[in-house]
């Protein structure tokens, strides 16, 4: 197999991209969004951030709000949390009967889109810029914030869909295929969690053109590498959801911020 091969979402997941997932741990589809769609999610997103610059807001469901500064010393927001509580479309876009066909990559009948669990729509806005807040992130893996929430693992996906075309000098998405299939020793300790931003020798970048979905397994070691070029020409805006199983833990305005989102100071 081509660890490079990439895919059209269709009427179902076929062998192939089963076989492709399970190997490699991840799997790349091309033009899941058209670029009209694209730049509608896009308008719909600066509204809402707009509307939180007025607020003021720090965080959605216990779940801090990341801020920065544009290429032009504006404010704006650089983690969204629950995008999908702010807009009707967005709240709808999660329920596309597309995303369902993904559930067929863990295996899990009680597998579910996480409308209102973990941070529910997430959008990253990374951007490399004097004043920015969030131009990369640390090696880590998403399936252990289950312990600070219930308590044990349960077996995830992420979804990502690139608003922006996403090539290597913009740094991006980092995953070293096949540590989804690692132990428990390997997934609490083969990186420190965050703190490791350095290059690894088995990673690979993934290169993304806007509209274009990805998914990866919960467990695969993953990180965001910096942007090689600064300002407008570093933007890369990505939409994050989890797929997720066990047990059903809803978030409220009256929920507290879960531990591992404390260390988001290590995330800049």
């Amino acid at each position: 197999m081509d660890i490079n091969q990439k895919f059209t979402l269709g009427k179902e997941i076929t062998p192939e991209q089963i076989n492709f997932f399970n190997t490699y741990g991840f799997i790349h589809f091309k033009s899941f969004l058209d670029k009209e769609e694209v730049e509608d999610i896009i308008a719909r997103l600066q509204k809402i951030e707009q509307n939180w610059i007025k607020t003021g807001i720090e965080k959605v469901n216990g779940i801090p709000i990341k801020w920065g500064k544009d290429e032009n010393g504006e404010p704006i927001v650089q983690r969204f949390a629950f995008a999908n509580k702010y807009d009707d479309f967005l709240g709808r876009f999660l329920k596309d009967d597309r995303f369902d066909l993904l559930k067929a990559f863990m295996d899990k009948p009680d597998a579910r889109v996480a409308f209102d669990e973990k941070d529910g729509l997430v959008v990253n806005h990374y951007l490399t810029t004097e004043e920015s807040g969030f131009t990369k992130m640390g090696w880590h893996t998403d399936e252990i914030r289950d312990l600070f929430t219930v308590g044990k693992l349960n077996k995830m996906l992420n979804i990502g869909i690139s608003l922006d075309d996403s090539y290597v000098e913009k740094g991006g998405l980092r995953l070293i295929p096949g540590t989804h299939n690692q132990g428990i020793f390997g997934m609490f300790f083969r990186k420190r969690y965050f703190k490791d931003t350095n290059a690894d020798k088995n990673e690979i970048a993934i290169e993304t053109d806007a509209g274009d979905l990805t998914v990866h397994c919960g467990r695969i070691w993953h990180r965001v590498a910096a942007s090689s070029v600064v300002g407008a020409a570093s933007r890369r805006r990505v939409m994050y959801f989890p797929i997720v199983s066990g047990k059903y833990v809803p978030r409220t305005e009256e929920s507290t911020t879960p531990l591992y989102h404390r260390l988001l100071f290590l995330v800049k």
